[in-house]
C-alpha cells in the first residue's frame, strides 16, 4: 500500500500535464482548412479530393477509439500511446514525402485518424485513476482542454508555414513536430501501481464510487444508450456551428472576419471543458448535461436572430463552451456508471456517439443553407434535438454518484 501523499500527487500531475500536451499536439486537423484552400489553388485538386482526406479522418478517428480502447485497457496508455504518436506523425509526415489525393486518404485520413482516436482514448484513462474519483471531471477537463487550444497553434503556424513552404513541407514539419512531442510526452502516461489508493482526498460525502463493469455488461444498461443519444444530439449543435462559423457571420452579420469567431470558439471550447467537468464534480454529471443543453438550446435563438458582430461574439462564447464541457462531462459520466477498469473501451464505445453529431450537425445546416440560402431553420432543429436531450435527463435516477 502506498502511502506517500505527496509523491502520488506530484506523480499524478505528471501525467495529467502529459495527457493535456499530447492532446494539444494532436489537434493538428485545425489547420486543415487552410491546407485545403491551399491544395485547390495551388496543387490544381478538386474541392472534393481537399476535403475527403477530414471527411475519413473523422472516421477513423472514433472507430480507432472503440477498436483501441480495449488494448488500451489491457497493455497500458503507454504502449497504446507510443502507438497513436507514430500513426499520427508518420501520416504527416508521409503525406508531405507523397502528396497524392489517393494516398493521403491512407496517410492523414486512415493512420493521422486513427492516431489521434489512440492518443484520445490513451490520455484520459490514465490520468483520472491517479486522483480520488470525486475529481474525475475536472481531471477529464483538464486533460481534454488541449486539444480545445490546438487552433491557437495550428491555425497561424499552418498559414505561415503554406505561404511560406508550402503544403508538402506544411505537412512533413508539423509531422515532424507531432512525431518528436508526442513520442516523448507517451512515455510519461502511466497507470497508477497495484495497491494504489486516494488517501489524502476528501471525498464528497454523498459520493458513491462504482463498480467496474464491462462492455458486454454496460451495453445491456439504459444508461448507455440513452448517454449516446444525448452525445450525439447535443454535440451536433455544436458541430453544425463549427462547421459553418465563417459562413454564419458572412450571411447574418456581413463579417468576413470569420477566423475571429474561430478563435473564439476554440479558447471557450478549452475553458469549458475544465469548467464544464468540475461543476460535475460539485453538482453531478446530469445535472450539469440539463444546464448545458438547457443553455445550448437558447443559445440556438439567439443564434438565428443574431445580426449584429457583438452578438454573433456572444453566441460563438456560449457554442464553444457548451460544446467543450461535454468532452469532460461524458466521460466522467461514464466513469460513474461503469467505473475505470474497462474506461478505455467503454468510452470508446460511447465516443461513437460522436460520430452521429459529426453527420447531423454539418450535414444538417450545409442541406438547409444549400435549399434555403440561410441558416434559421438549421438552428431550429438543433433546438429541437438540444430539447430532445434535455428530455431525456429526466429519465435518470436519483443516485448521488451520478446526477
Amino acid at each position: 500500500m502506498i502511502n506517500n501523499n505527496s509523491v502520488k500527487t506530484n506523480k499524478g500531475k505528471q501525467v495529467v500535464i502529459a495527457a493535456a500536451l499530447i492532446n494539444f499536439m494532436t489537434g493538428m486537423m485545425y489547420a486543415w482548412s487552410i491546407v485545403s484552400k491551399a491544395l485547390v489553388e495551388t496543387h490544381g485538386w478538386s474541392s472534393k479530393e481537399a476535403s475527403l482526406p477530414y471527411t475519413i479522418f473523422t472516421i477513423a478517428f472514433p472507430l480507432a477509439m472503440v477498436v483501441f480502447g480495449k488494448f488500451q485497457d489491457e497493455k497500458g496508455p503507454r504502449i497504446s500511446g507510443l502507438l497513436g504518436s507514430i500513426l499520427v506523425g508518420l501520416g504527416f509526415i508521409l503525406s508531405g514525402v507523397f502528396l497524392d489525393p489517393v494516398l493521403i486518404l491512407l496517410t492523414i485520413g486512415v493512420m493521422a485518424g486513427a492516431g489521434v482516436g489512440i492518443i484520445t482514448i490513451s490520455t484520459a484513462p490514465p490520468a483520472i485513476k491517479w486522483f480520488h474519483p470525486s475529481m474525475k471531471g475536472k481531471i477529464t477537463g483538464i486533460v481534454v482542454a488541449g486539444v480545445g487550444l490546438s487552433a491557437l497553434l495550428y491555425s497561424p503556424l499552418g498559414t505561415y508555414l503554406v505561404g511560406t513552404v508550402g503544403v508538402a513541407r506544411t505537412l512533413l514539419y508539423i509531422g515532424v513536430l507531432v512525431l518528436s512531442t508526442t513520442l516523448f510526452l507517451a512515455m510519461k502516461l502511466e497507470n497508477p501501481p497495484e495497491g494504489y489508493d486516494f488517501d489524502g482526498f476528501k471525498a464528497r460525502a454523498d459520493y458513491v464510487h462504482s463498480q467496474d463493469i464491462q462492455w458486454r455488461e454496460m451495453l445491456r444498461t439504459s444508461e448507455f444508450y440513452k448517454l449516446w443519444i444525448m452525445l450525439g444530439l447535443s454535440s451536433s449543435a455544436g458541430l453544425m456551428v463549427i462547421s459553418h462559423i465563417s459562413s454564419i457571420a458572412n450571411i447574418q452579420s456581413g463579417w468576413k472576419a470569420g477566423f475571429i469567431l474561430v478563435m473564439v470558439i476554440s479558447l471557450f471550447n478549452s475553458s469549458g471543458r475544465i469548467i464544464g467537468g468540475s461543476i460535475s464534480d460539485r453538482i453531478g454529471r446530469i445535472n450539469t448535461m440539463r444546464v448545458l443543453f438547457l443553455l445550448q438550446a437558447a443559445n440556438m435563438l439567439l443564434f438565428r436572430d443574431a445580426v449584429s458582430v457583438p452578438v454573433m461574439v456572444i453566441a460563438a462564447a456560449i457554442a464553444g463552451l457548451c460544446y467543450g464541457a461535454g468532452f469532460s462531462v461524458f466521460p466522467a459520466a461514464v466513469g460513474d456508471y461503469y467505473g475505470t477498469r474497462y474506461f478505455g473501451f467503454n468510452y470508446g464505445l460511447l465516443f461513437s456517439g460522436w460520430g452521429l453529431g459529426g453527420i447531423i450537425g454539418p450535414m444538417t445546416g450545409a442541406a438547409i443553407y444549400d435549399s434555403t440560402g440561410a441558416y434559421g431553420p438549421a438552428f431550429l432543429v438543433s433546438f429541437g434535438l438540444l430539447l430532445v436531450s434535455f428530455l431525456i435527463t429526466l429519465t435518470f435516477g436519483n443516485k448521488k454518484a451520478m446526477e
